[in-house]
């Protein structure tokens, strides 16, 4: 049953979820290299240019280079990376084999005004299952770890989740439209900004807003998709899933604390990233986003989510973990 979208959209949902490659100023106590979440950091400008990053560059048996987006800033998207190294294991695998988990972590910090380096391990090829593990590294030094898991396309039982109680897409405002009145830049930047996805506000449980807690500590759902057709190449469709969906699922922790990423009290960061692939599907149809945070404790934010078609079909699963440490600048 269609419903009218939440006409009071908030900034913890719908602020992207963005990391910046911090160069040396960790705290003794944070991880070196955590990611910064940012609201203004670049990202493709059309849906050709994300295309076009994920064609890597063979440079040598198991090594592929990167290129970075043009921009004069030092701040890296985190889905950029995920996806560029789930291509590069792609490539290194039979054509009848097809990703169904990801694991990663973001691990120090790099440069956007260089490409990356990712190096691909054949960890294993077996009758069934492939597995590959990336490192990508910029000035000799890693960046991020990725471990992937590739299947033969099998049938056996089958069962999933129903899929939750949302307005469709077209009943609900644009990303662009819901930053505009959280920020007041015009929603040319955020849809320049934004322009290789189409990104949907559905709701979340802040009190009054449109969804019901249900039990759960905070939830939060958007509608995404490509915004545009991309070629009948399944790697190419997982890819830009896996950069969708490092979107928004942070920000679903900080739903019950009415605060947002972006907030200048926040410093606010990725740590781990995993997604697993259920079902076939297609990143340039439209796919509900539904996330959940069951926990938030010790400076972490933790956050689940499930991507379903409008046909109600599971496809996607996923969860991280990040850092929503207040900051005091008091001082």
């Amino acid at each position: 049953m269609t419903r009218p979208c939440d006409p009071r959209p908030t900034p913890q949902l719908v602020t992207a979820t963005h990391i910046e490659f911090r160069r040396g100023h960790a705290r003794p106590d944070e991880p070196r290299g955590l990611f910064a979440v940012r609201h203004d950091s670049p990202v493709p400008a059309s849906l050709d240019e994300l295309l076009a990053l994920l064609d890597l560059e063979e440079i040598e048996v198991n090594l592929f280079r990167g290129r970075q987006p043009r921009t004069r800033l030092q701040r890296v998207f985190g889905g950029q990376v995920a996806s560029q190294a789930l291509m590069a294991a792609s490539r290194t695998t039979a054509d009848d084999r097809f990703p169904h988990s990801l694991h990663a972590y973001f691990l120090r910090s790099g440069d956007t005004a260089v490409p990356i380096v990712y190096d691909v391990e054949r960890t294993r090829d077996g009758s069934s299952f492939s597995t590959r593990r990336v490192v990508a590294r910029q000035h000799g030094q890693s960046i991020f770890y990725l471990s992937a898991s590739f299947q033969i396309a099998e049938t056996g039982f089958d069962h999933q989740d129903s899929a939750p109680d949302a307005p469709g897409p077209d009943a609900c405002p644009t990303l662009g439209e819901v930053l505009q009145r959280i920020s007041g830049r015009p929603i040319e930047a955020w849809d320049e900004e934004w322009a290789a996805l189409d990104v949907r506000y559905a709701g979340d449980s802040r009190p009054g807003g449109a969804i019901a807690r249900d039990g759960r500590a905070a939830r939060a759902r958007v509608w995404v998709r490509a915004s545009g057709a991309i070629p009948d190449q399944p790697a190419l469709h997982e890819c830009v899933l896996a950069y969708a969906s490092d979107l928004t699922v942070l920000a679903a922790s900080l739903v019950p604390h009415g605060t947002f990423i972006g907030d200048p009290r926040l410093r606010t960061a990725s740590i781990d990233h995993a997604m697993w692939f259920h079902r076939p599907f297609r990143a340039d149809a439209w796919l509900l986003y539904d996330q959940v945070s069951p926990s938030a404790s010790g400076a972490r934010g933790f956050s689940t989510g499930g991507l379903f078609t409008e046909a109600g079909v599971l496809v996607a699963s996923v969860a991280q973990e990040g850092l929503i440490r207040r900051v005091d600048r008091s001082g």
